[in-house]
């Protein structure tokens, strides 16, 4: 929990967040791969976003401004975390999220695993505890994963002009996406490239259509006629090459980690 303030430097910053001396026992019970949350203090009071954490260590350079301004370290006590899900800076306020179970005090303190399950699963993109996810979801979030994996800030269900784009992966969290999905497994192809075409001329995007492969001579067709602009600038990928990615990025990750030497 912190200021809205320090969690704009946080993620300005690399994605860090720091604790005091007195909290040094919950940093060194901390693992790569524990799940948190973000939580907002005043005005925003709420949770603004999820991650996960991928490494801890000390520092002793200033970096909030409070240190900055007294020339000292008063969160010693770091870790760098992958964000999973992150609302808008204009959104912190009137889309943030919270529960009567959270008893929300300065610091750091662990919640239980079904709280936070209830909470994560009000942003956008999470399954709801006990709903089946179908082929098209569950294609989103393989995407959503790749993406953390890539170290891009990752999310489903984009707002784009009152509408919704599958999955965006963005460098930084105030840019604009720097990778536009849409998975259309059997669904309707002249609105996902619509929105794709949309999403290239507005941000100058890397755009990316996902489909079975029964559907790949249709999406070719419709860019010979209807979307001959974006002809050679988005890619179609069959669904289940990004399922074949998804396996080896999460192989990968996990042998770093097995090894000890995850970045």
């Amino acid at each position: 929990m912190g200021l809205p303030e320090h969690w704009e430097v946080a993620f300005k910053n690399g994605n860090i967040w720091g604790l005091r001396e007195t909290l040094k026992a919950h940093w060194e019970s901390l693992s790569n791969g524990d799940g948190i949350l973000f939580y907002a203090t005043d005005p925003v009071k709420g949770v603004i976003g999820h991650g996960v954490i991928r490494s801890k260590f000390k520092q002793d350079k200033p970096l909030w401004p409070q240190e900055v301004r007294e020339n000292r370290v008063i969160w010693p006590y770091r870790f760098e975390f992958d964000v999973a899900y992150c609302l808008p800076r204009e959104a912190w306020e009137s889309r943030r999220l919270t529960s009567e179970k959270l008893m929300p005090r300065i610091g750091f303190q662990p919640i239980s695993e079904e709280l936070a399950v209830q909470i994560v699963s009000g942003f956008p993109g999470v399954a709801k505890p006990g709903k089946e996810e179908s082929i098209h979801e569950s294609i989103k979030a393989k995407l959503v994963e790749i993406g953390r994996i890539q170290k891009m800030i990752a999310e489903s269900e984009y707002d784009m002009d009152g509408g919704k784009l599958d999955v965006v992966w963005r460098r930084v969290e105030r840019g604009v996406p720097t990778y536009v999905f849409e998975v259309q497994v059997g669904g309707d192809l002249y609105h996902a490239m619509t929105k794709l075409k949309h999403a290239y001329d507005l941000w100058n995007s890397n755009i990316f259509l996902i489909v079975a492969g029964s559907d790949v001579g249709k999406a070719q067709e419709l860019l010979k006629g209807a979307f001959h602009e974006i002809q050679g600038k988005i890619r179609i990928i069959e669904s289940d090459k990004i399922i074949e990615l998804f396996n080896l990025k999460k192989t990968y990750r996990d042998l770093e980690a097995q090894l000890g030497i995850l970045l």
